[in-house]
């Protein structure tokens, strides 16, 4: 006669960590492939490999190394390095978290990219526009001008989605490209553009709307303020009411609507609260000091670049979870802070980042091609052990 002797299940949180470590590894080897097939020099090594091993295997491995101790250089290798990491971060985490709380309630918030244009866009007006107010007061008015910018922009979404059905991710894109119209329309007005400029470019921000920072470093206020908005949003999803009812409505909102969660209400407040954080997103951009010259840069129609579009990647990659946007904000950030050096220590173009963030987003949207490609990755079947009939008939 036989049993089941059932293996204690693994944790999810680590199965998460496993997989998300694992895709991180296979995105740098993948990459690593990359770099040595785009050097010219490196990949002649590789036509006469079987003659001389030594010399491809030589070229490769200092291509790779000199590559990643200038990432290491550009993004960890000094304290203002490191605040470099911290600048580049702070916007991703903000937005990051803004994906990461509409995916937790179901919705697929591809708007960040325009919540960020409209938040930057509002509060860069506001920074340069309105004079005489001391930093206190001044600096918190641009930050709320911009977040509920980028909240009413989210709002929009939400609205349509619970009272039309509308379904978010085509109103997010076309909420996209509203806002960089609009956006590209404002810079072309003269009361956004810099004094004796016809070109689409804003005025300097005033000394008091630009974040604090401390001297010689990119460590400014934004990153302290991207990191309380992390701890905001872990309390809020599970230590409040509406964050049971937030995640209830993405598990299952027919059940949720039964349990007595208004599922609309949950919808426009969540897509609020998502345009918010990206708003703050685009604040922190336009208001950041510069390194040299302690003022944030002027605002222009590409200022926001890809913040958006990365944040998605950073709220995959953190699993949704205020401590993982955190920690992926921060990965990409030494990577956006490592482009430089990697250009001028390991002549690698700087598109690199691009292509490792890509395949980053590939192998954790993919959990099953991971452990396709990694088994030792799976959790073990329950196995049967025998057990002899003599000591059944003694239970």
């Amino acid at each position: 006669m036989s049993q089941t002797t059932a293996a204690r299940p693994r944790p999810e949180w680590v199965t998460t960590l496993i997989t998300t470590v694992a895709s991180l590894i296979l995105a740098f080897l993948v990459s690593a492939v990359v770099m040595v097939v785009s050097d010219a020099e490196v990949a002649a090594t590789w036509t006469y490999f079987f003659a001389q091993p030594g010399d491809a295997l030589s070229a490769s491995w200092d291509k790779i190394s000199s590559t990643l101790y200038a990432m290491y250089v550009g993004s960890l290798g000094s304290w203002v390095a490191i605040t470099n990491t911290t600048a580049e971060a702070a916007p991703l985490i903000c937005a990051g978290l803004g994906v990461a709380v509409a995916f937790r309630a179901g919705l697929f918030n591809i708007g960040a990219q325009g919540q960020a244009m409209v938040g930057a866009l509002s509060g860069a007006f506001v920074g340069f526009t309105v004079t005489g107010l001391p930093l206190a007061i001044h600096l918190p008015l641009v930050i709320l001008v911009g977040l509920l910018a980028g909240a009413v922009w989210g709002a929009i979404v939400g609205v349509l989605k619970a009272r039309t059905g509308a379904h978010e991710v085509i109103v997010t894109i076309m909420m996209n490209y509203i806002a960089a119209n609009l956006l590209a329309f404002f810079m072309l007005q003269k009361a956004f553009q810099a004094p004796g400029r016809a070109d689409p470019i804003s005025p300097v921000l005033e000394w008091s709307a630009t974040m604090p920072r401390i001297a010689d470093t990119r460590l400014h206020l934004g990153f302290l303020l991207a990191l309380l908005a992390a701890v905001l949003v872990w309390w809020l999803l599970d230590r409040t009411k509406f964050g049971i009812h937030l995640k209830a409505v993405g598990l299952n909102p027919h059940a949720a609507a039964t349990a007595g969660a208004s599922v609309s209400t949950v919808t426009i407040l969540t897509m609020g609260l998502a345009g918010g954080l990206a708003g703050l997103a685009g604040v922190q951009v336009v208001t950041a000091p510069e390194l040299l010259t302690g003022f944030p840069p002027q605002m222009t129609g590409t200022i926001i670049g890809t913040l958006g579009f990365d944040a998605i990647t950073v709220a995959l990659l953190g699993r949704s979870r205020p401590l993982g946007v955190v920690l992926a904000g921060l990965l990409f950030g030494a990577l956006k802070a490592s482009r430089r050096t990697m250009v001028t220590m390991a002549d690698t173009p700087d598109k690199l980042t691009d292509l490792i963030q890509a395949l980053i987003v590939l192998f954790v949207a993919a959990p099953a091609f991971v452990a396709w490609l990694l088994p030792f990755l799976r959790e073990r079947k329950v196995k049967r052990a025998s057990v002899p009939i003599a000591k059944v008939a003694e239970a």
